[in-house]
This record gives C-alpha cells, sequence and structure tokens, in this order.
C-alpha cells in the first residue's frame, strides 16, 4: 500500500487486481516542483497537468538504437570534471559513507551541473529516498536559495514513509527524466540518493514475501533490480536529448565489497570514491582519485571538448598522486627527516593537490579551465624531468605559469 491503512478494516476491505501496472502523468510543468515518491505534491501546489502518461517501469533502450556517450557535463567540482569526468548519458556513481557529506556535494552538482553548448536544454531530475526530514529540507533550501529550483524536479519519499513507495521513486524519477529527455529534446542529469536504502527497502521486502535470500540477507533479483535502474541512462541514435546519472550510495561499514557499491559497480561507468580519511584532514568533497574512474572520460575529453593536454595532465596526476601515497607509507617507516629531496617534494605535491585541487568550498564553481590550470600549478611542486606522462609542447606551455 502507498498511501497506508488508516480507515480501512480487514471485514470491509475488497482487493482487485486491475492487470495495469502503476502510471505517472508526466510533463515540464514538473520541473520547479516538490514531489512525494509518487510524482504526488509535496510542496502545497496542484497537480501538475499531465502531457502523457507513462509506464513508471519504463521500456527497455534498444541495444542498436543506443548513440555512444561523447559530450562532458561541466559540475564546477575539480576533481569530478578534471579526474573522474562526468559524460552525457553515462552512468556514474558515488560510494560514500555515512556521516560524510554526499548530500552536499548532491546538492551542489545539482546547483552547478551545465552542458558548455548553450543552445543545448539542461534539466535536473533529483530523487531522495528514505532521507530524514532535515535532509530533505537542506536539498529545498539549497535549490530555493541558489535559485536552480525552477529547473529541478524533486522526488522525496522520506523515512517514515511506507518502504514500498521507496521501491517507486527512482522508477517515477526516471520516468519523467525520459519523456524530458527523448520527448522535450532535454539533456536530463538525474541524481538518485540514497540507493542504499532503496536496497534496503527490497530487502525488507522481500523477507516479508517470504523469498529465499542471497548475499547479506538481499533478494537474489538484486543485480537486475538496480541494472533495471541504471540501464534507463544513454542517449538514443536520432533523439536530441540525453539521460545521465548520478546515483548515490552509502557502504555499509565502509566496506566497498559490500553486495549493493560491488553490484553495482558491476552495472555502471566506473565510480567516485569517498575517503574517510580525507575528511577527517577537512578535505571537501572527500575524493580518493586512486579508486576513482570514468570509464567514458577517455571519449569525452580532450580537443575540442574540454582541452587538449587535459587526457595527459589527468594521467600525470594520477601518476604522480599514487607516487605520493608511496613516499607518505616509506616516511611512517624511516621517518620524514630520511626522506630525499625529491621525495619531499613529492609530499609537497600532495599536500597542494588534496588542499588546493580536491577540496574546494560548498558554494565554489570552478570552470574546466580554472580546474586545468590548477592541475598545472600543482605539477609545479614537482620537477619538469618527472613529468613523463605529458609532452614536451604541454610542459613548455602550460608547466610553471
Amino acid at each position: 500500500l502507498f498511501e497506508g491503512t488508516s480507515g480501512l478494516t480487514l471485514p470491509g476491505t475488497r482487493m482487485r487486481f486491475m492487470g495495469e501496472p502503476l502510471t505517472l502523468p508526466v510533463s515540464e510543468q514538473m520541473l520547479g516542483r516538490v514531489l512525494n515518491g509518487l510524482g504526488h505534491p509535496r510542496d502545497g501546489g496542484s497537480l501538475p497537468r499531465g502531457e502523457d502518461e507513462l509506464d513508471v517501469n519504463g521500456l527497455p533502450i534498444n541495444p542498436t538504437a543506443r548513440e555512444y556517450p561523447r559530450d562532458f557535463i561541466q559540475t564546477g567540482i575539480s576533481v569530478i570534471d578534471g579526474l573522474t569526468t562526468l559524460i552525457q548519458g553515462q552512468k556514474l556513481p558515488i560510494f560514500s559513507g555515512n556521516g560524510l557529506p554526499h548530500n552536499q556535494l548532491a546538492a551542489q552538482i545539482a546547483r552547478q551541473a551545465k552542458v558548455l553548448a548553450e543552445s543545448q536544454e539542461f534539466a535536473i531530475v533529483f530523487a531522495a529516498m528514505g532521507v530524514k526530514y532535515d535532509v530533505a529540507r537542506f536539498f529545498i533550501d539549497s535549490f530555493e536559495e541558489s535559485g536552480v529550483l525552477e529547473n529541478v524536479a524533486l522526488f522525496l519519499s522520506l523515512a517514515d514513509d511506507p518502504s514500498i513507495e521507496r521501491t517507486i521513486t527512482p522508477r517515477t524519477a526516471l520516468t519523467l527524466a525520459e519523456h524530458l529527455a527523448f520527448t522535450k529534446g532535454k539533456h536530463v542529469l538525474v541524481i538518485m540518493t540514497d540507493m542504499t536504502n532503496y536496497c534496503e527497502s527490497l530487502r525488507e521486502i522481500s523477507t516479508l514475501r517470504g523469498e529465499i535470500p542471497s548475499r547479506k540477507g538481499y533478494p537474489g533479483y538484486l543485480y537486475s533490480n538496480l541494472a533495471e535502474l541504471y540501464e534507463r541512462s544513454g542517449k538514443i541514435l536520432g533523439r536530441d536529448g540525453s539521460i545521465t546519472q548520478l546515483p548515490i550510495l552509502t557502504m555499509p561499514n565502509d566496506d566497498i565489497g559490500h553486495p549493493i557499491p560491488d553490484l553495482t559497480g558491476y552495472i555502471t561507468e566506473g565510480q567516485i570514491v569517498f575517503d574517510r580519511e580525507m575528511y577527517g584532514r577537512g578535505i571537501y568533497p572527500p575524493v580518493n582519485g586512486l579508486p576513482s574512474l570514468s570509464r567514458l572520460m577517455k571519449d569525452g575529453i580532450g580537443e575540442g571538448m574540454t582541452r587538449a593536454d587535459h587526457p595527459h595532465l589527468a594521467n600525470q596526476l594520477f601518476a604522480s598522486y599514487s607516487h605520493v601515497k608511496d613516499v607518505r607509507n616509506l616516511a611512517s617507516v624511516i621517518g620524514e627527516e630520511e626522506l630525499t629531496s625529491l621525495d619531499h617534494q613529492y609530499l609537497e605535491f600532495g599536500n597542494f593537490f588534496e588542499k588546493k585541487f580536491v577540496s574546494q568550498s560548498f558554494t565554489e564553481n570552478r570552470s574546466i579551465e580554472q580546474t586545468l590550470d590548477l592541475g598545472w600549478k600543482a605539477l609545479a611542486e614537482l620537477p619538469a624531468e618527472e613529468l613523463q606522462r605529458v609532452t614536451d609542447e604541454e610542459i613548455e606551455g602550460h608547466y610553471g605559469r
């Protein structure tokens, strides 16, 4: 039951199966509105007038009709734009943990995300599942204060709402996204948080139905159920719009091998991983670049898309930061005073990279040019001969500038 059992009695209640799936009336009027998980108004306004009524389960996209994603989405966050670039039509999850600032990052991305081509229409569909009231209020206030709410459709399923509604919320959000993208020609970014709450609801319902549990008590169909949601992203040949997904999940006990992040990683095209140790050092967003990955990044960056030096710069930043980890491990054993001068330069690079490149304020919106220039400033902490993954021309044009 989606709307509770108040006023119902067993003797006076009859149930009849209609043989029809749940449908959602969709329209552009839903942008700028705050809705519940079923698409009903939560902001006190009237029900948006539907232009069409669609099955919330959607229809699978023919693989031969898919267009390969290649266009860059700027989030204004350096560690994402520079190192784990988000591409139109991609599904790129954020693996976070309890108590980490994933809600702030979600709100910041929703506020700042845009496509660089001015002629392309962009919209945000935001689905929050099982969130507490104060978190829901934070999202609403953040969008209203920044003036982006008029371009956001916000689906809120609160923690005290029925579990079954939590399982429908991402489907209603994606149904609206499909209408906006493939009927209206908009580029739609769908942010879904928290997918862990969604999976917990699946487990709760599965247990009540007496189904045989699989790993850690989750139903055996968890993988296919998540795939139903994630595979509704993409681009279609001959259609102007696209659906890009940014699902956010909290890893129980920070375990990346837990069934939820594990199965999500099999379906999606990369991951952005939060690090609790970085968060403890005051770094926001606490994104650990080394386990993070965007599998479609290589096809959406470079000359004509971001900047010609972007691919080589990203590779060099990854390689240099990886060496920083080795130097820090060595220093913890023998002490910093025993390190070579080059090792100390790598430590300086690591500090600059984390404090200046990765870390930025909640209100800071960096362009891709600012992000790449900041990456070169970080590399300037190292001698030029250590930069083996960028060309001599790129060093001459950007190093130390």
